[in-house]
């Protein structure tokens, strides 16, 4: 049984202090939503309970080759990065309050947010939100904010899994969420520009997109700035080792998911959001940002310079309700970002593309499969068209020990054939070769 550490005769006594019996207690429950008592097994030796684990987990399939993208990446993660971040210092997450007692995780937060302005080419960045989407919500509020005006215009080739967090964080809100359907595979410029107007705060684009495909978004930024609104961005961090960054597009404020920075894909999670803006915007950005100061003795030292959360005294005026977060996670990519370098995130992510490429030119010559957009330009990731239903495929791949990607009918309507495969710096010429093969025997 569970321990209780009340016993029985502490809680009569508490009863009958309110003079209610236990029964009472959930009157205001309607008796069909009782569940009664719990038919709960006996308690299991620990030598049991591991065994009975041991037993559940090697029903997963783990030696899968993993062709998985739409936002959440298998690379490598140097061995450095877990012996790192597994030191004891760095297991509590919690908000560093203390100067005095927490310079260590103040500064790891400060080269994070350093980092992370490096990689976007943007001025200021906070100390991260929970995960990508949530990341692309709060920049969302963040651009009404900042306009005071309620219109925000989303692609749909940003990634669907974002799109329906941020439908669902707006359902009850008075904001205008218009969504354009992409024009083959890319943001609809026509779409977007016939939409804009003096009422919109925000345009919402992703690069490279949901389907892998790389766009510049130079031209939308000057068309949003002409009329007072904002460019949010949302971007695959890797990726940034060769492609223009958003900063340099013009974008106002930038997110992504910083899985591919040293984090696990790990049954989804924890993962972290990383968010950039430009100096200017900074107060209206959420959650927390340390900054570098002096004491005063004249030594440098670092604090949270702005915390505009609802738990301090803004309360109801608090840009976001966004709490204390996976700090760790934010450690990880700062480590792996560290590690690798400049020259050493350009070499990843030129070969992820390098290798993507390769798979592109070895599926496409199967016979039936063919490019589903005209675009040719991607990152690590692409949208294939096969003679028939691509989760069927999908499925007998899996027997085949391959995780070849995801069918795309799950997120947008007619794309039946469709399926996404991702290709990262992980994947040998081998593995693709088995790919290719088990997918035209499949076929």
């Amino acid at each position: 049984m569970p321990f209780i550490a009340n016993t029985e005769q502490q809680r009569q006594e508490m009863l009958d202090a309110i003079g209610l019996t236990a029964a009472d207690l959930f009157s205001d429950v309607d008796a069909s939503m009782r569940c009664g008592p719990l038919d709960m097994p006996a308690g299991m030796s620990e030598q049991a309970v591991r065994a009975r684990l041991a037993e559940l987990a090697g029903k997963n399939s783990i030696n899968l080759t993993c062709f998985l993208g739409g936002g959440f990446y298998d690379h490598f993660i140097p061995a450095a990065v877990g012996a790192l971040i597994g030191r004891s210092e760095f297991y509590t997450a919690y908000t560093p309050y203390q100067p005095e007692i927490s310079q260590g995780t103040l500064q790891a937060i400060y080269e994070y947010q350093s980092a992370i302005c490096r990689l976007t080419d943007m001025q200021a960045a906070n100390a991260s939100l929970y995960d990508g989407g949530t990341a692309l919500y709060e920049a969302m509020m963040m651009a009404l904010r900042v306009t005071d005006r309620n219109k925000i215009i989303i692609d749909d080739s940003v990634n669907p899994i974002y799109r329906v967090m941020i439908h669902s964080y707006t359902r009850n809100l008075k904001i205008e969420l218009v969504e354009t359907k992409n024009a083959d595979g890319q943001a609809d410029r026509e779409a977007i520009l016939k939409l804009l107007d003096d009422k919109t705060a925000g345009v919402i684009v992703q690069n490279p997109n949901f389907f892998g495909l790389i766009d510049d978004y130079s031209d939308l930024a000057e068309a949003a700035h002409a009329k007072g609104a904002l460019l949010i961005c949302s971007c695959y961090p890797t990726s940034l080792g060769i492609l223009k960054t958003p900063g340099a597009m013009g974008a106002d404020i930038v997110t992504g998911e910083g899985q591919s920075l040293g984090l696990p894909m790990s049954f989804g999670g924890p993962y972290l959001g990383f968010m950039a803006t430009r100096s200017k915007y900074v107060r209206k950005m959420p959650g927390r940002i340390v900054g570098e100061a002096t004491d005063t003795e004249g030594r440098r030292g670092f604090v949270l310079t702005l915390q505009a959360r609802e738990q301090h005294i803004r309360r109801d005026k608090a840009t976001s309700n966004v709490c204390t977060n996976e700090a760790l996670c934010a450690l990880t990519a700062l480590v792996y970002l560290s590690l690798l370098g400049r020259e050493g995130l350009r070499e990843t992510a030129q070969l992820c593309a390098d290798k993507a490429s390769y798979a592109y030119q070895k599926l496409t010559a199967i016979k039936g499969v063919r490019p589903y957009f005209r675009a040719k330009w991607f990152f690590n990731e692409m949208v294939l068209d096969l003679p028939c239903e691509a989760s069927g495929v999908i499925g007998r791949l899996i027997e085949k020990g391959i995780a070849a990607g995801f069918p795309l009918s799950r997120y947008y309507e007619g794309m039946d054939n469709a399926i996404l495969i991702a290709v990262t710096e992980k994947r040998t010429k081998e593995e693709i070769g088995v790919l290719a093969e088990a997918l035209e025997a499949v076929l």
